[in-house]
C-alpha cells in the first residue's frame, strides 16, 4: 500500500467518522431547525448547485475575495520586500502590520462598509486580511536568505534574472506558499463573513443571511458546505501552480 493511498485513507476515515458522527445527532436531536442531517444537506447543495442563482453568487463572492487575495499578496510581498532592503520602512509599517494582524474581522468589515459599501467589501476585507500574513512570512523568507548563495552569485557573475530565480526565488516559494496556504482560507472565511454583515445583493454572504432569517438550517449548511469547498479548491489550485513553478526553477 503506498504512502499517497494511506494518506487518503486516513483522510476518508476520519471523514466518514465526522459525517456519521453529525448524522446520529442530527437524528437524535431530532429537529431540522437546529440540526440537519448530513445526507439532506448534501442533497439540497446538489439542488443549489445547478441553479442560476448559485452560479452568479459563487462568482460575484469568488471574484472579489480571489481579487482581494490577489491584491493582498502583491501588496504583501512588495512591503516585505522594500522593508528587507530599507530598514526605516520596516520601521515604520511594522505597528501598521501588527495592528491589521490583530483587529477583529468585524471591525474591518464595519469599516470597509463605510468606507465602500457593501458591493466590494470583500475585495477591502480580503486584502487587510491577506496583506499582514504574506508580509511577516515573505519578511522571514528574505531575513533567512542565504548570504553565501547571494556573494557566490556576485562572484561567478551569474545574470540578474537567474540570481533571482536560482538564489532568491527558490529559498522565497516555501514561505510564499505557506503564506498562501493561510491566506486563501483566511481569505474566503472573512470575506463571506463580512458579506453577511453587509449583504452585498447576489453574494453567498446574502444566501446565508438570507437562511438565517427563514430559518432554512439545510440552506445554511449547504452554503457554508459551498464555501469550505471553495476554499479548498482555490488553495490546491494555488498550491498546484507554486509547486509547478518550483519544478520549472529547478530545471533551469
Amino acid at each position: 500500500m503506498s504512502k499517497r493511498f494511506k494518506k487518503i485513507a486516513c483522510v476518508a476515515a476520519g471523514v466518514a467518522f465526522w459525517l456519521i458522527l453529525w448524522e446520529i445527532l442530527a437524528l437524535k436531536i431530532n429537529s431540522k431547525i437546529i440540526l440537519v442531517p448530513p445526507t439532506e444537506v448534501i442533497r439540497r447543495l446538489a439542488e443549489l448547485v445547478v441553479t442560476g442563482e448559485f452560479i452568479k453568487s459563487v462568482l460575484f463572492s469568488a471574484g472579489r475575495i480571489l481579487l482581494g487575495f490577489a491584491l493582498g499578496m502583491t501588496a504583501g510581498c512588495m512591503l516585505a520586500f522594500l522593508s528587507g532592503k530599507v530598514k526605516i520602512i520596516r520601521i515604520v509599517f511594522s505597528p501598521l502590520i501588527s495592528a491589521m494582524k490583530s483587529v477583529p474581522v468585524a471591525s474591518i468589515t464595519i469599516l470597509a462598509l463605510i468606507w465602500a459599501g457593501s458591493k466590494n467589501l470583500s475585495v477591502i476585507v480580503s486584502v487587510l486580511i491577506s496583506t499582514p500574513i504574506v508580509c511577516a512570512n515573505m519578511l522571514e523568507g528574505i531575513d533567512a536568505l542565504d548570504p553565501k548563495l547571494k556573494q557566490m552569485a556576485k562572484v561567478f557573475q551569474i545574470p540578474v534574472l537567474k540570481r533571482f530565480t536560482g538564489v532568491y526565488l527558490s529559498q522565497l516559494l516555501p514561505y510564499f506558499r505557506a503564506a498562501s496556504r493561510l491566506a486563501i482560507g483566511l481569505c474566503w472565511k472573512s470575506g463571506v463573513a463580512a458579506e453577511v454583515i453587509g449583504i452585498p445583493d447576489g453574494s453567498i454572504g446574502e444566501k446565508l443571511y438570507e437562511s438565517k432569517i427563514y430559518l432554512e438550517t439545510a440552506d445554511l449548511f449547504a452554503w457554508t458546505l459551498a464555501v469550505i469547498l471553495l476554499s479548498f479548491l482555490c488553495e490546491k489550485v494555488f498550491l498546484l501552480l507554486i509547486d509547478l513553478l518550483r519544478k520549472k526553477i529547478e530545471r533551469m
